[in-house]
């Protein structure tokens, strides 16, 4: 099994991150929905998404991703009605005076004041990461999202944070949420700038500054150098003589207009409209990233399950063969404080359970190695999760495939396993079990003849 991750759609990725956290909490009974998933798909990331979508679908993480789907167009259209409601407001405070006159200092500083604080936010976040402060619209529309759609008792949270989380990893979620503030932000100031330009179009405004301590050349610097990007642009900038004059005339109220337009333009405008672009592209570049991180242990023991459970091509290596990977099974921390003795293909002259087992307080299970039994038997693995398994073998048999392939899909559902080598004793017949077991990469597992040194420690 390869398990290079693939690049996932973004819902998928979501739905995996999400069971990663839910499983935080203890694992879910996964039995069917791994079998499933081996048969619908292939590829290290494809099968656990794969498992992540039916155990979603079992707990409602599903349904309750759909209805976040459906709420969010609703949600950001109210959130931009909102936004150009606040630009119109913002236009209205300029130039719906009755006195009809702007200052055009304090018209400035109202119209960009809060745009530049945040854009400034945005972008020291992008060098230095701001952790739960997140000052944008777009964080605003996902939060409002997940609160409509999963109301105060839903798993709408669970999705949020594993989107943010999932975004955060793949170094996209100060420009996923950017795009949205950007673009909502642009919105309003073109309804912003289109309000303002029609009142100036059929209303007549005088425009002027006031002040009472500072000197009147820090306005005519102010003016000039606010003024000499938006010129560039074809926007006139007010002389000096224009700035100083407290009352100029047609002329110059027409160029302090344009000249207020202009800045709107150049510092709040365009920006917004740049760095939206800026982020649909980073977007476009890093989406890729948007897949779960397989070196995490949480997807390590997933993958080593579906691997152990994986048809093999080769049943009995040869010498020259490359040796398989290692068995790996669960951590102490994921398995309950249960012990099993399973006996594996015995014959009936080997009674089991042996009389020893009966003070180790285990659960006893023998199987004839049919695919029903083996299922029946890693369903109810899965379901209990045992600290410990112990499986007695016919230590005159030869191992093979099948031998190999059951200890792996016993081994990955527990944290030890064991092996009972009855009916023979003898240096020779160890020797050939640990020689294959070695071969088999199989060493994690110890095999013993006897029953102090297969039930050694074996107690609750």
């Amino acid at each position: 099994m390869n398990p290079r991750a693939h690049p996932l759609v973004f819902q998928d990725a979501v739905i995996t991150e999400a069971v990663q956290l839910v499983e935080e909490a203890g694992p879910l009974d996964d039995a069917q929905a791994v079998r499933q998933a081996m048969a619908l798909a292939s590829g290290g990331s494809r099968l656990i998404a794969e498992r992540a979508r039916l155990l979603a679908q079992r707990i409602g993480l599903a349904d309750e991703l759909a209805r976040a789907r459906a709420w969010a167009p609703w949600v950001l259209l109210a959130l931009v009605a909102l936004i150009v409601l606040g630009g119109l407001a913002l236009a209205g405070s300029v130039v719906g005076g009755g006195e009809r006159s702007i200052n055009v200092v304090v018209a400035l500083a109202s119209l960009l004041g809060l745009h530049l604080l945040t854009l400034l936010l945005w972008l020291f976040g992008l060098l230095v990461p701001l952790g739960s402060f997140n000052a944008s619209f777009g964080w605003l529309w996902l939060a409002l999202t997940a609160r409509v759609a999963g109301g105060k008792r839903g798993q709408a949270p669970i999705l949020l944070r594993a989107a943010t989380r999932l975004l955060a990893r793949a170094r996209l979620l100060p420009w996923a949420l950017g795009f949205a503030s950007h673009a909502i932000w642009s919105l309003s100031f073109a309804v912003m700038l289109a309000a303002l330009l029609f009142a100036l179009a059929f209303r007549n405004y005088t425009l002027s500054w006031e002040t009472t301590i500072l000197d009147p050349a820090f306005f005519v610097h102010g003016v000039q150098l606010l003024g000499a990007a938006p010129a560039r642009l074809g926007f006139p900038v007010p002389d000096a003589q224009t700035v100083l004059s407290p009352l100029a005339g047609a002329a110059g109220q027409r160029t302090w207009a344009l000249w207020l337009t202009g800045c709107i333009v150049v510092y709040g405008l365009l920006p917004r409209l740049f760095f939206a672009l800026v982020c649909a592209l980073t977007w476009q570049l890093r989406k890729k990233a948007l897949s779960p991180d397989l070196s995490q242990p949480y997807y390590r023991r997933l993958l080593a399950r579906f691997d152990a459970m994986a048809p093999r091509q080769i049943v009995d290596a040869d010498r020259g063969s490359p040796a398989h990977g290692a068995a790996t099974g669960l951590a102490a921390g994921e398995t309950t404080d249960t012990l099993m003795a399973i006996g594996f293909e015995l014959p009936d002259e080997l009674p089991w359970p042996p009389a020893a087992l009966d003070a180790a307080l285990a659960q006893v299970l023998r199987i004839d190695g049919s695919a029903p039994a083996r299922r029946e038997l890693l369903d109810a693995l899965a379901r209990l999760r045992p600290r410990r398994v112990l499986v007695g073998c016919n230590a005159a048999a030869s191992p093979d495939r099948g031998t190999e392939r059951f200890l792996r899909e016993v081994a990955s559902f527990s944290s030890e396993c064991r092996l009972w080598l009855l009916g023979g004793r003898g240096q020779e017949t160890r020797d050939r079990w640990h020689a294959w077991l070695s071969d088999a990469g199989l060493e994690g597992i110890a095999a013993s003849d006897t029953p102090e040194a297969a039930l050694q420690g074996w107690t609750r």
